[in-house]
């Protein structure tokens, strides 16, 4: 498991009825789009939400990051000391996060960090659920110190085992109203139009673009939020939808999400793979705990097959299995794919971004009386002519009968096309980005 959504989110007490007492109807379409993702997160089950709030512990040299088993808050400053809540800490996170990012300051103290930045959000989202959390602030670091902490919850959600959301709250600009809370300027609009663009396409490269002063003038509070969002979101695929977007207060309030498209485990240990021994010419090494849902315990026959630009550019298979596990199977294979197949020059590193990968994972073969019990698109064929045999997978583009199958398979293992040869065939269940 690992990261499998994240949003965009304000945080407007006045959005809570208790509080607004009818004021709310005003941002109702933030309430709708609210409730909306509080019914995505529930869809989800996460194991753990973590967010980040501008309005938590702001540090000068890091990050905080609360690492209390529970933490607690209300609504006190809002004259609503009885809207409270106690919840859980994944503080195993927090402490993995830790680990691997320097910047991270750990805090052991339930009520730090909770503030209206975290419980607007909560107050909607525990409607449909409970679950454990991760508080983090933000600081003044670099925004690509802030692109790299979100790089890093990433990482950490990867290697956790759990399914994971993340949440950036923070408001847009509080300068878009005379009677706002800081006044009007034409900035404000600008700034807002430029990250709801943001929010709506997803083209989070765009925040290093936006010009300092223009978001210094809008006045706002969720910007380097959504660099850690951006971090998150690194390299992977999404799709974003900007869900809300108004300002009758003078502050904008953006709700967006972004759901990410889980990767194929059995894929993205072949590209995990093939991606470091092309860099470092050495053989991935992992935790159990990184093979993503693999099952360790199954042995088969793999192939990977490697595509650049729609051409084949590496093909390496087992037909029985040789290592002790699938997962094995599959690494060493996908090393042969990109490194030893003696039709192509090795992969190199410049080509990497451009690799399409498919695993097949191949059924104990059977073997058949004759062609007959053959179909190119459900069955492979293995050839077998004393110690020669070929193998032709099943499905593949341009094959289109049971003789041109056969005749490949014949013709990759160097057996005649006249030759009289034991036939199998086999299913495959095939695995691609």
């Amino acid at each position: 498991m690992s990261m499998l959504a994240a949003f965009a989110l304000p945080h407007p007490p006045i959005a809570i009825e208790r509080i607004g007492r009818g004021e709310e109807r005003n941002i109702q379409s933030t309430i709708d789009a609210y409730h909306q993702i509080s019914k995505i997160i529930a869809d989800i089950k996460p194991d753990t939400i973590i967010i980040s709030s501008p309005h938590a512990p702001y540090l000068r040299d890091g990050f905080f990051v609360g690492s209390s088993e529970k933490a607690n808050g209300d609504f006190s400053r809002f004259n609503h000391p009885e809207i409270s809540y106690s919840f859980d800490i994944d503080k195993d996170f927090a402490i993995s996060l830790r680990g691997v990012n320097d910047h991270v300051r750990l805090y052991d103290s339930g009520d730090l960090g909770v503030d209206h930045g975290v419980l607007v959000p909560m107050e909607f989202i525990h409607q449909q659920g409970s679950y454990h959390w991760v508080i983090m602030g933000i600081s003044t670091l670099s925004k690509e110190a802030h692109k790299q902490v979100g790089r890093d919850i990433l990482s950490v959600s990867e290697k956790s085992g759990k399914k994971i959301v993340f949440i950036a709250s923070g408001d847009l600009s509080h300068r878009l109203k005379h009677d706002g809370p800081y006044g009007y300027i034409k900035e404000g609009a600008i700034f807002d139009k430029k990250i709801t663009d943001i929010l709506s396409s997803g083209n989070f490269d765009s925040l290093d673009s936006l010009d300092e002063e223009l978001c210094e003038k809008a006045g706002e509070c969720g910007l380097l939020g959504l660099h850690v969002l951006a971090g998150v979101l690194n390299k992977q695929a999404y799709t974003s939808q900007l869900l809300s977007y108004e300002g009758p207060f003078g502050v904008g309030y953006a709700v967006a999400s972004f759901i990410l498209k889980q990767k194929d485990p059995y894929v993205d240990l072949a590209r995990r793979t093939i991606e470091h021994y092309v860099k470092k010419r050495e053989m991935l090494k992992i935790e159990d705990n990184d093979y993503n849902g693999l099952p360790l315990k199954q042995s088969s026959g793999v192939f990977v097959s490697i595509h650049r630009q729609g051409r084949l550019r590496g093909c390496i298979g087992t037909i029985e299995p040789i290592r002790k596990n699938l997962a094995l199977e599959i690494m060493f294979n996908a090393v042969s794919a990109c490194a030893r197949d003696p039709r192509f020059y090795p992969v190199s590193v410049s080509e990497l971004k451009d690799l399409d990968i498919s695993v097949d994972i191949l059924t104990e073969p059977q073997k058949i009386s004759n062609k007959s019990e053959l179909n190119v698109k459900r069955f492979g064929v293995i050839v077998v002519a004393g110690s020669r045999r070929g193998l032709l997978l099943p499905d593949l583009e341009g094959i289109d009968s049971i003789d041109q199958q056969v005749l490949i398979a014949k013709r990759k293992g160097g057996i005649e096309t006249d030759e009289h040869v034991e036939m199998y065939r086999f299913e495959v269940v095939r695995h691609h980005d």
